[in-house]
């Protein structure tokens, strides 16, 4: 083999992925048939579970400095505010609260991360041809050269040329028209507030203005009348110039300087299957939907590190015969109901948003505006879109083979997010359960021991999580806690069970053959 993983698509899925494949020790090549790194995004928020797992891969680094904290959304009719929408800080102990950050300055960072671990993305090579067998696949590159992989990975957007060559369906439908998207300044006044996004219901559709580094603001626009098929970004600076004032009623509003513009339709489409024997797909090549709620970059990105420690024990081969298999096959079991559940979110905001009959637009600005300005409406929205809530307590790894003590009130069940929790390392130096996890499982009791060779002893569970992980599974106490039992942690922040050396054993051996 040339390589262990090759992964097609430098975006922030793929690169998110190898970092993760070699932090768990697997050789990975990164091919892109772009020329370089993008400069401009559609994306361009992260939120509370990104954040988290750009942390895990250590390519968080000053990106909550750099970011703009933006976190209102407040709606206009006019110059009269409708509703008020206050994000937070989920508060569940993570790396960071939701950021305002352009996509092309994720990437930056997390090259800068796999340029750290020894790897940098091939530009200009992109895949043209792909035959696999039992043993591995042979890809054919732009220029001519072949690679030969154990696997591969499309994260290459949703013309994903791996799908394609794969042959994996993508079934889907179109769920709405034209959308105006322009990066620039803002002249005149009033000025905007900077301190959240502010958006204007109108009868010919919504526009929506975000504050962004750089002292920028982001300009989207539902724009059916539009109809240019394959504008310049001058030609839709000038639309944006145009329609800015009419919709927000502010005449001495004017945009300024622009540094990038682009048209976009949205669609709703999922994979039919995430694996095809030896290639599997990640994010845009997995899954499309609507830029409302900011949850693609998200979802990709979840996908990532959780098929990347999956892949790595098989690569290795800790994972071993029919359960080897079953491992892989959790990827999909886990990861596609979420981005289910995602697309079905995203499309109901998107047709909220461009309602344009009377009953849709009376639903908008005299009923939903109402019940989102409720407090609790609003935690509910923060907490949704973070992503926090996820849990695979009903997939494979949760529900089948968990074989431990249930959880108890409060306190995560099998499969369940944990939080960024206080503790100590083994030494008695102080560290955060994250930290630890870049390419790492975790043992860590809650309290204090409660003896040798007991069943709930976290010294037990390390020693048998140790038997089947060797160095992949460090030692861990969380600071100041009361009870005795031992949690094993996933390198994805998620638990994969509770108990004792029995517990433990068990697991493991059901997941891992």
């Amino acid at each position: 083999m040339d390589t262990d993983v090759l992964v097609v698509g430098a975006g922030p899925v793929g690169l998110a992925l190898a970092c993760a494949l070699v932090q768990h020790g697997v050789s990975v090549r990164v091919i892109d048939k772009a020329a370089g790194p993008a400069s401009t995004s559609r994306a361009n928020f992260v939120h509370a579970r990104g954040s988290e797992v750009l942390d895990r891969l250590g390519a968080l680094g000053d990106l909550p400095q750099e970011s703009v904290r933006a976190m209102t959304i407040t709606t206009y009719a006019g110059d009269r505010p409708m509703m008020r929408i206050r994000f937070g800080d989920p508060g569940l102990g993570t790396a960071a609260p939701p950021m305002v950050i352009s996509q092309a300055r994720v990437e930056e960072g997390l090259r800068e991360r796999l340029a750290a671990l020894g790897v940098r993305p091939e530009w200009g090579n992109g895949l043209v041809e792909a035959r696999q067998d039992a043993a591995g696949v042979t890809a054919v590159l732009a220029d001519g050269a072949t690679v030969r992989a154990g696997w591969m990975v499309g994260c290459d957007g949703s013309g994903s040329t791996v799908r394609k060559l794969t042959g994996i369906g993508f079934p889907g439908v179109k769920v709405s028209e034209r959308f105006l998207l322009v990066d620039g300044h803002l002249e005149g006044g009033p000025p905007l507030e900077r301190s959240g996004t502010s958006g204007w219901a109108h009868r010919d559709g919504v526009l929506g203005a975000m504050p962004m580094p750089g002292d920028q603001w982001r300009l989207l626009a539902y724009d059916a009348a539009f109809t240019e098929d394959k504008p310049s970004q001058e030609r839709i600076a000038e639309r944006m110039r145009v329609i800015l004032p009419e919709r927000t009623g502010r005449s001495g509003l004017r945009l300024g300087e622009v540094t990038w513009a682009s048209l976009f339709r949205v669609h709703r489409r999922l994979a039919e299957t995430y694996r095809a024997g030896r290639v599997l797909l990640a994010g845009d090549a997995a899954h499309v939907h609507a830029p409302f709620g900011g949850q693609g970059m998200l979802t990709g990105l979840g996908d990532a590190e959780n098929l990347a420690w999956k892949l790595a024990l098989i690569v290795q081969g800790v994972a071993r015969g029919p359960a080897a298999e079953r491992l892989l096959e959790s990827y999909q079991a886990e990861r596609r109901p979420l981005a289910t559940a995602v697309l079905r979110g995203s499309t109901a905001a998107t047709k909220v948003n461009i309602a344009g009959g009377p009953l849709g637009r009376f639903l908008r600005d005299q009923v939903l505006m109402r019940v989102f300005s409720q407090a609790w409406i609003q935690r509910w929205t923060t907490y949704t879109t973070s992503q926090l809530w996820v849990s695979y307590r009903r997939g494979p790894l949760g529900r089948r083979l968990a074989g431990s003590r249930a959880g108890s009130s409060g306190r995560p069940r099998p499969g369940d997010r944990v939080g960024d929790l206080a503790c100590l390392r083994a030494d008695g130096s102080r560290t955060r359960l994250h930290a630890e996890l870049r390419g790492k499982w975790a043992v860590l009791n809650d309290g204090p021991e409660t003896g040798p060779g007991s069943d709930t002893g976290a010294e037990g569970a390390f020693a048998a999580a140790r038997r089947r992980l060797g160095d992949r599974v460090i030692r861990l106490s969380v600071a100041g806690a009361a009870s005795g039992s031992a949690l094993l942690v996933r390198p994805d922040g998620h638990l994969a069970c509770t108990g004792g050396p029995a517990e433990v054993t068990r697991w493991l051996d059901g997941a891992l053959g």
